[in-house]
């Protein structure tokens, strides 16, 4: 925790540095404040998407942001009808894991794999996803809660 705080104040320093007015010397009479004037300048206005990709970036948020993109955008990434049978649910290190509506469907996206994985590199990125993986529908659970006991449960008890 402390190195993560050092490297931000580090970086908060620097970005205060830079935000600085700049001091230009104007016929040997000292220094003198440069205002922005008519050109743009770092203090002007900036869009708010170039303020967020800023902080995005000095935070380290960069790779977390781009993991929600593909997930929230999964059917514009992937077309309409393949998004309709399968969802996204979870990208880590790499790694999409998707869940098919039915069995059939998982067999198709497993043959689809490198279609998407292209189609995926040319949206977001080349190192975004690297391995697709898919699983099948689940079944119905008879677990409740978060402890449970080996074996068959309630079940066993029914003649």
């Amino acid at each position: 925790m402390r190195a993560a705080r050092e490297a931000s104040a580090r970086k908060a320093e620097e970005r205060a540095q830079a935000d600085r007015p700049k001091l230009r010397v104007v016929s040997g009479r000292g220094r003198r404040r440069r205002w922005s004037g008519a050109g743009p300048d770092d203090r002007d206005p900036q869009p708010f998407g170039r303020l967020v990709s800023r902080v995005s970036v000095d935070r380290g948020w960069s790779n977390r942001l781009t993991d929600a993109t593909v997930l929230g955008r999964w059917p514009q990434l992937v077309g309409p009808d393949v998004a309709d049978h399968c969802t996204p649910v979870s990208l880590r290190d790499g790694e999409l894991t998707l869940q098919a509506e039915s069995t059939a469907w998982a067999t198709q996206l497993r043959t689809l794999q490198r279609q998407l994985l292209t189609r995926l590199a040319a949206a977001v990125g080349p190192d975004v996803v690297r391995r697709i993986r898919v699983v099948g529908p689940s079944g119905p659970s008879w677990r409740h809660g978060p402890r449970h006991v080996r074996g068959r449960g309630p079940r066993d008890t029914y003649g």
